[in-house]
């Protein structure tokens, strides 16, 4: 179901709750009852945040579990900060839960280290190259989960920006340099930029001044410019403020997930990663009914979403190719 399907009594009655601690409970009640922690690495009023959370509770409910009832579940929230992260995650691990869902490798990479609890991951990129897994097949250990994406993704990123904006000759990338799949991201759309006629630059801000400073300074400086905005804690906690500069800047860029076209950007390429939350729903109670991490494969994603904003392109200038149209999953008008 999709969450702007869901009716707002529903939405708030998954949701209530989810973020205290465990409650009080009877001894008899406490043997049946299991315990789920979830490390989030976006801010709590984060819109698309409570969107996943939403969705992993339902997945939770449609398989006949629910909080408060024979579930226990507790939520925190790390705005993208390393060791705020790092402080939820040693919370979470001394509630001695059941499982634990990371939601992203700034989340999973600061919990690994700390127990043996089975954790289950979603939006990691690369989670055998980073080290958490592995194999994709057999993950071994006490985690397995559903990558976001796949590097050549990246690549095709660039080929879409192309398309809708043909006249772009210079390509800004927002990357994170400090995690190994976005380097690996990066040299993807490296590879096939010259095929495209496109010089691409890295750029890698860190907070709201350095990405208006990047911005600013790359449309000044580069004409015929365009911007790919990889997928990692920093781009989605900051994304409004990124989209507002693309549009204040007449900058056409691409994104990674749908839900960015949706609150003005542009277009994106990727996965819906609300998708991921469910099916981690799935996994989880495969591992309360006494299945292990190592026995469950890692999930590749098996589709990815083209979305585009007709309204941001017409205040860019651009005509939307009918090809293009034509392919796109869901189109803002």
């Amino acid at each position: 179901m999709r969450f702007d399907q869901l009716k707002r009594r529903e939405f708030m009655t998954v949701l209530g709750g989810a973020a205290a601690a465990w409650p009080i409970a009877a001894e008899a009640q406490q043997d049946r009852v299991r315990r789920i922690g979830v490390l989030m690495s976006l801010a709590e009023d984060d819109r698309q945040g409570q969107r996943y959370v939403a969705a992993f509770l339902h997945g939770l409910q449609d398989l006949g579990w629910k909080d408060g009832y024979n579930l226990r579940i507790v939520i925190r929230w790390g705005a993208a900060d390393p060791d705020r992260i790092r402080g939820h995650a040693s919370e979470l691990v001394d509630l001695k839960p059941n499982v634990i869902l990371a939601q992203s490798a700034l989340a999973l990479a600061r919990i690994e280290r700390l127990t043996t609890i089975p954790i289950v991951f979603v939006q990691v990129v690369d989670p055998v190259g980073s080290g958490f897994v592995a194999s994709l097949g057999r993950p071994r250990g006490n985690m397995t989960g559903f990558a976001d994406a796949e590097f050549s993704m990246s690549g095709k990123m660039l080929e879409v920006l192309k398309e809708i904006a043909p006249r772009v000759m210079r390509v800004a990338v927002f990357h994170n340099p400090v995690q190994a799949p976005q380097i690996a991201m990066w040299h993807a759309i490296e590879a096939v930029a010259p095929s495209l006629g496109v010089e691409v630059s890295p750029v890698s801000p860190r907070v709201p001044a350095e990405i208006r400073r990047t911005v600013e300074s790359f449309s000044a400086t580069e004409p015929a410019s365009g911007v790919v905005v990889l997928p990692n804690p920093v781009t989605n906690l900051h994304r409004e403020l990124i989209i507002a500069l693309m549009a204040r800047n007449r900058l056409p860029a691409i994104y990674a997930y749908p839900y960015l076209v949706s609150e003005g950007g542009l277009i994106s390429y990727g996965t819906d990663p609300a998708g991921q939350f469910r099916q981690a729903a799935l996994y989880i109670v495969r591992i309360l009914t006494g299945a292990k991490p190592a026995d469950l494969p890692v999930q590749q994603p098996t589709k990815f979403e083209l979305a585009i904003n007709l309204k941001t392109a017409k205040a860019l200038g651009l005509d939307v190719p009918p090809t293009l149209l034509a392919r796109a999953d869901e189109v803002i008008e």
